[in-house]
């Protein structure tokens, strides 16, 4: 082998080694695994992709919504590990959520997101309307 190639061998190994050892920020995840659907700034394609603007923050506040964001079939079913996705999952409800993002909220951890996913959601638009209706207050009575 002569200096060339042995140098390029080097450079390549090296190479391999600093990308295997790279992580991603939380952005680029987002960038990699979420912008297909709801495209580089969180905007939704309705009917069938919500947006990422303000509805995930107002989950928080409903029992069982903070799981149902982890449970989201695209969501769960990443390839991000559980801290990327706890990352990815935090920076969304900065990024496009601080407006509606509880005041006592606490960040998701690796740890909550893998108990999470490990709970398949099957039908998540029917889950999504029940957690609404149990958590819905009831509208005043205009006769009283």
């Amino acid at each position: 082998m002569n200096g060339i190639s042995g140098f390029r061998l080097s450079l390549v190994a090296l190479l391999f080694c600093a990308a295997s050892q790279a992580t991603a920020d939380p952005r680029t995840d987002y960038l990699l695994y979420c912008r297909g659907c709801h495209l580089i700034n969180g905007d939704g394609v309705p009917p069938d992709v919500p947006s990422l603007h303000d509805e995930p923050g107002r989950l928080l506040s409903i029992p069982g919504g903070r799981e149902y964001i982890v449970r989201v079939p695209g969501v769960s079913q990443t390839a991000m590990t559980d801290e990327e996705l706890a990352a990815v999952l935090n920076w969304v409800l900065a990024e496009f959520n601080a407006d509606t993002v509880p005041g006592d909220f606490q960040p998701y951890t690796a740890k909550e997101v893998g108990a999470a996913r490990a709970k398949l959601l099957i039908d998540p638009l029917k889950y999504r309307a029940s957690l609404m209706e149990k958590n819905r207050k009831p509208e005043p009575d205009p006769g009283s």
